[in-house]
């Protein structure tokens, strides 16, 4: 996972721009312990990454590439001050088995051949 997650530092690096910039020291905070609480990953490139069981509690996602990441049993809810934002993220053939959301925010998500929390396959945006 920490080999994924260094190329996926410098693709995001490469990717983002400065109005919807991640922090890169969430994104390695992230990488180093498969946690990142109220972290800004807002448009990072995380696309096919192993997310499994990871804590994302209340993070900033919005315009994330999350497109085949595998992110079942992952922690995506929002808690009381802020909710997890997955704003206009791309969830496309991404795996949530088991993932919570409850609270979380999902408005314009795509989520094309998704596999949902209890387990059904979602075609929304495809």
């Amino acid at each position: 996972m920490k080999r994924t997650l260094t190329a996926l530092t410098l693709a995001a690096s490469m990717f983002a721009n400065g109005a919807s910039a991640f922090n890169p020291d969430d994104l390695q905070k992230l990488k180093d312990t498969n946690s990142c609480v109220q972290c800004n990953l807002q448009g990072a490139n995380l696309q096919g990454v192993n997310l499994q069981d990871a804590n994302l509690q209340d993070a900033d996602l919005r315009g994330a590439n999350l497109r085949g990441a595998f992110l079942r049993g992952a922690n995506l809810r929002g808690a009381t001050l802020w909710d997890a934002n997955l704003q206009d993220v791309d969830l496309s053939s991404a795996v949530l088995r088991d993932a919570r959301l409850i609270g979380a925010i999902m408005n314009g998500v795509i989520l094309c051949n998704t596999t949902m929390p209890d387990g059904s396959v979602i075609y929304s945006g495809c």
